[in-house]
């Protein structure tokens, strides 16, 4: 019913301002001859000169940074002066997930899973975007965010179990692997058609927006590829028009599976559309875990101090291939590839960061990843042997009561599955 809340009372109330905003536009505009006094236009001039508007006319939205290659902080005044603790804690839930994606990937490729995506070149993004968070804030992800539950908590057990589709996986099997969810966290589960977590993300948005008092935000994640579905463009009209408090939040890597960003779009990367949608815009070093942490910070407070959206654009590089259905360098240079994952990578720059502070214990680190190779090494092999969920819950967990012809179905499989048992590995599926 959160939803449903009185919305005629918000809708009135927004058309009576946007009327207000047309009444004194036209009383302004016959004021001033010289400016247009259409409905579909704010307040732009005439001209008596025919003049194609370009694209090179617009000089392209800067990038923010705080980190520059060498972990130094350019400008002392951006600094987030985040305490060493904090500090720690970013670094080592990059690390963390960087080993293991190295190890899952590795795990997929021997055939023991299904299908695994890697974070690798965008942990600055996750890590530095969900600290500045609260977790009552509402994640919307694409399939490339695991940074953002393991900083909040996301067990190594619980994404394992999730990738292995085990009895103890919160999605109980029926989702591929990495398509996370988490109801205790604010993380929706993933969804693996592109980009239908955008409208969602801003109807969700809007039905915060209709509490009597609301203290959170709606964050949904995609890709720069995502963008150029047609959800897209809907999120960002219906964010825009129904004033959402949403962060719409691109990450920016470059590729869409195998298509480069130049061949995806023609503009000024996703930014550029903030303004296009009348939507405040932030475009951020998504290598850079401090620059995204500002951002997200400020973003944050804006969305929810002025109940509008935002487009929070985070540039950065897929280090690694899409995922394990695709080879990169099929389309991209090797040694492209290998700068992004030495002087360009995130956890690069933070660790120079750190070693600047003071901060950095090269024996320590090393220790603390091989920990964590054996915790994810013991859990695949604990995950592995856990029973798989009853076959029979495919046909469960959409409606209440199950309607006849998903019964039939069932009975139907029943009966084929105890003719051929002897060909299917029920010994692996509980009882």
């Amino acid at each position: 019913m959160l939803f449903l809340r009185n919305p005629t009372k918000i809708i009135t109330r927004a058309a009576r301002l946007r009327q207000h905003r047309l009444t004194t536009a036209l009383v302004e505009g016959k004021r001033n001859y010289g400016q247009a006094m259409f409905p579909g236009a704010r307040a732009a001039p005439f001209v008596n000169q025919l003049k194609l508007t370009m694209p090179q006319d617009y000089a392209p939205i800067p990038i923010y940074r705080v980190l520059n290659r060498e972990g130094e902080i350019a400008d002392p005044t951006q600094d987030p002066r985040l305490g060493q603790e904090v500090v720690e804690k970013m670094f080592r839930d990059m690390v963390l997930l960087n080993t293991m994606d190295k190890i899952l990937y590795e795990s997929q490729r021997q055939g023991r899973i299904s299908f695994y995506m890697t974070n690798f070149g965008e942990e600055a993004s996750h890590i530095g975007s969900a600290a500045a968070l609260e977790l009552r804030d509402i994640i919307y992800g694409q399939y490339r965010e695991a940074g953002v539950l393991v900083w909040r908590g996301f067990k190594i057990d619980q994404f394992i179990d999730q990738c292995y589709g085990n009895d103890e996986d919160v999605g109980r099997g029926k989702q591929m692997p990495v398509h996370y969810g988490s109801k205790e966290l604010n993380f929706v589960t993933i969804s693996s058609p592109l980009t239908t977590q955008m409208p969602q993300a801003v109807g969700t948005a809007y039905a915060l927006k209709c509490r009597p008092k609301n203290d959170a935000c709606v964050v949904c994640y995609f890709g720069e590829g995502a963008a150029s579905e047609g959800d897209a463009h809907a999120a960002f009209n219906f964010a825009s028009t129904l004033d959402c408090p949403v962060i719409l939040f691109c990450r920016n890597n470059g590729f869409a599976i195998s298509t480069p960003s130049h061949e995806q779009y023609n503009g000024d990367g996703i930014a550029a559309r903030g303004p296009a949608y009348g939507i405040a815009t932030i475009r951020c070093d998504g290598t850079d875990v401090f620059a995204v942490y500002n951002a997200m910070k400020v973003a944050r407070e804006f969305v929810l101090r002025e109940n509008k959206p935002i487009v929070l654009e985070a540039m950065a590089y897929r280090v690694g291939h899409h995922s394990t259905s695709d080879d990169s360098t099929a389309y991209r240079p090797a040694d492209e590839i290998e700068v992004w994952n030495s002087v360009e990578h995130p956890i690069s720059k933070l660790k120079r960061y750190m070693v600047h502070k003071g901060w950095f214990n090269e024996a320590k680190e090393n220790e603390y990843v091989k920990d964590v190779r054996k915790q994810v090494l013991k859990q695949i092999a604990v995950s592995e042997k856990k029973l798989k969920p009853n076959w029979r819950e495919m046909f469960e967990g959409v409606y209440a009561e199950m309607p006849t012809h998903l019964q039939d179905q069932m009975n139907e499989l029943e009966q084929h599955v105890e003719a051929h048992k002897d060909n299917y590995p029920l010994k692996n599926f509980k009882h």
